[in-house]
């Protein structure tokens, strides 16, 4: 195993609160890797992300970061550019982002994966664990392609127990309690992430 240190640009104030947890739970639950360090996130409004200008300073940021923590181009490091697709093609932004990445930072690692459709998706995705936060009995149950019912903050707002749903307060204990291994079978965009994550932390035997 190696180590790894992220640095995440991200569109939501949830998610800055909520990739600590999920990356280092993926490295440890799928891939027992026992510590990846996770770097405050770059937050930027999605509409800026899609745009090459405002995603090219938020990479160069990023990799300046990586510079103050000792390291850009090793496989120790990994930019990781996360967002949602919301209504748009996952891979066309995609491959999108990652020409962009390619050409501003090509000494460092990127990955780019499009939550298909909201971050929300994921959580529909393992909603059977979620219980403690979820209504999901008998008609509220979760489909079993939320990606392509396209389900997801709505779906999550309308069975959520508490009196509102909230991407700040609620994202973080239920990126917690969520089923990586459920969500990962039902949500092939989960997957790609945990894909991303998990080449870069097993070693070749």
């Amino acid at each position: 195993m190696i180590e790894l240190r992220v640095i995440p640009i991200v569109e939501g104030h949830g998610e800055v609160q909520s990739m600590r947890v999920l990356i280092q739970r993926i490295g440890l639950e799928l891939f027992n890797q026992t510590y990846i360090e996770v770097l405050r996130p770059i937050r930027q409004p999605r509409s800026r992300l899609v745009q090459s200008a405002y995603l090219t300073k938020a990479l160069q940021l990023a990799r300046g970061k990586l510079r103050a923590e000792g390291n850009v181009d090793s496989r120790n490091a990994l930019i990781l550019v996360l967002f949602d697709a919301n209504g748009d093609c996952p891979a066309e932004l995609a491959a999108s982002a990652l020409a962009t990445a390619n050409d501003v930072v090509d000494d460092s690692d990127v990955a780019v994966v499009l939550a298909k459709v909201e971050y929300e998706t994921w959580f529909v995705a393992a909603a059977d664990s979620l219980r403690e936060h979820l209504r999901i009995d008998g008609e509220q149950s979760p489909p079993s392609a939320p990606e392509e019912a396209r389900a997801g903050k709505g779906w999550i707002t309308q069975r959520y127990r508490g009196i509102r749903y909230s991407e700040t307060q609620d994202q973080p204990a239920m990126t917690s309690s969520m089923d990586l291994e459920l969500c990962r079978r039902r949500s092939p965009s989960f997957n790609k992430l945990c894909r991303e994550i998990g080449r870069r932390v097993v070693t070749e035997p």
